[in-house]
Order: C-alpha cells, then structure tokens, then sequence
C-alpha cells in the first residue's frame, strides 16, 4: 500500500494562514485545480490534478522539502533565506523556481525618531531586535558593522520603547506600524516576495507533475500581467503605432473590410496598457482602441 509520501501525487507545502495562503490557494485555482480541504484542514487535495497541498507554518516549508515530504513550496523569500542563513548549508539544494509577484514587503532597519542616525555605522555598538537574526548578521558583516543582535519572535517594534533594544530590523510593507511606533525606515536589507521553491525531484513520473503545474502558474501569471488590445489604424501610421505598443513584438494586422486606408491591430501586451498609453496611440491615428484582461495564456 502507498504511503502519503510516495503515492504518485504531486506535493506542495504553503503557508497555512494570511493573506500569503489565501493568495497561494487562488493562484492554484486559477491553474484549474480544485482543491477540497480535509478535516484537519491542515491537507487539501486535488480531485483534478494529481496533486497534495499541505498547509504549514512557513519556517517548516524548507524542512517539509528538504525531507521529501513536498517538493515545492510556495513562501517569502525572506523566510527561505533566513532558514538557509542560519541552517549551515542545510537548505541550500532548495531551488528558487520563480517569483510570484505578490506578497511583496522588504527587511529594513528601523530607528526611533530621535535616534542620531548619519549611516548604516551609526549602528556600531547598538542592540538590534529582530526576528530575522541571519539575514541581519549577514548584512552588517558585509558592512563591517559590529553590533549585538536580540532575537523576537514578534512585535518586535516595540524592543526601542521597552528598552530592549536601540533598534529594530523587521518586516516592512506600507511602513505605518513603523510610523505609529516612532520608528523610521533608514536601511533595506533585502526585498522579498512569494517565490516557489523545490528540491531535487528524482522521481520522472512526478517531475513530469511537477514541470505541468509550474507551466500553468507561468501561463497564469503571464496572462495577469498582460492585456489584449485591438484598434484600428491608418496603414500611413501603422508603424509609429507598432512603436507605442507596450511589450508587443508582433502584432496580428489584418485589412477592414471597404477600407484601404486601415487596418486592424490586434497584440499582446505584456506590460501595462495605462491611459498614457492609450492616448499616445490616439495621437498617432488610432481608433475604436480596446483593451481587455486575459484570462489564460499558454505558448
């Protein structure tokens, strides 16, 4: 009898909470998977694709790879980074497969308001409070900055206030818990977002899984980020309008019927079609401009 581990399916650990699963398990049903949890709601299976997706604390997605329990997981770079910082070389097999453009935040150092900050060696001799002691200690040492590192596990802006530390290194995306605490943003350690990771897969039945499901996140995340547009233009302005399309390299130009001094244009754009870029192409001679969201895309 198969075990869990080897029972041909696919296996994929996430975040089990937050706004990082709840955009992970979207992502994968935008692939066309159908996922029902179990009653634990720690395993949701797929009842249409030969895949098994475990919901974890996102410090335990390296391990649930590293021992082959899952072959990708979907975390914050920063979370892989600081476990093979701080692991010896334990997770460094674990592949960064691609980024996933969401969940996007940066590790930054913060100081109170009133604190004498001129550089990154103001720091020398300070206490740090972080939850993020590898990826610190990595980057004061690139700066050949010596301070004492106090590890959190949370609410780690209030260290400067209670005295347990002069200043903070955390997780920062609009910087408001950072203003209402009286801490300014002065450093950027890195910048992070979700990225899918996996490790060496050596079973050929489920790599083949492995090398669909990630086509379909590519396809998926490519048609997000890219936008159908179709007009109308004069055959005299065809080219200058070829130029304005945004990330187009070759667009479907086809004749209008009655017309022989236009054509339509149809492309696909994979940047953004803002107004600017509507109105510059109305400036060159286009009309009946549409542009409309795509749904799937697979080359």
């Amino acid at each position: 009898m198969n075990t869990m581990r080897d029972n041909g399916r696919l296996k994929i650990a996430i975040q089990k909470s937050g706004r990082l699963a709840d955009m992970s398990l979207k992502l994968l049903e935008k692939c066309g998977i159908s996922l029902a949890k179990s009653r634990d709601q720690l395993l949701c299976m797929a009842d249409n694709f030969p895949l098994d997706v475990f919901l974890v604390r996102d410090d335990d997605i390296p391990a649930f790879l590293a021992t082959n329990v899952c072959q990708l997981g979907i975390l914050g770079q920063n979370a892989l980074l600081e476990q093979q910082a701080n692991e010896n070389g334990k997770y460094a097999e674990l592949k960064e497969v691609m980024a996933l453009g969401y969940g996007k935040c940066r590790l930054s150092i913060a100081v109170p308001n009133d604190f004498d900050y001129k550089d990154i060696t103001s720091l020398s001799g300070k206490t740090i409070a972080t939850s993020y002691r590898g990826l610190l200690a990595k980057y004061l040492a690139e700066k050949n900055v010596s301070a004492d590192i106090v590890t959190m596990q949370g609410a780690v802006e209030v260290a400067p206030r209670t005295h347990l530390a002069d200043v903070i290194c955390d997780l920062v995306s609009t910087g408001n818990t950072l203003k209402s605490n009286g801490l300014r943003e002065t450093d950027i350690v890195m910048q992070s977002q979700a990225v899918v990771i996996k490790n060496e897969i050596k079973d050929v039945e489920i790599n083949s899984i492995c090398e669909k499901l990630i086509a379909r996140l590519r396809a998926v995340l490519r048609a997000e980020n890219s936008r159908y547009i179709m007009l109308n233009s004069p055959i005299d302005s065809l080219d200058a309008i070829k130029a304005v399309l945004p990330g187009s390299q070759s667009p479907t130009v086809m004749p209008l019927q009655g017309r022989d001094d236009m054509v339509a244009v149809h492309a696909v754009c994979e940047e953004g079609v803002f107004w600017n870029t509507m109105e510059a192409l109305k400036a060159k001679g286009a009309n009946s401009i549409l542009v409309v969201p795509i749904e799937k895309m697979l080359d």
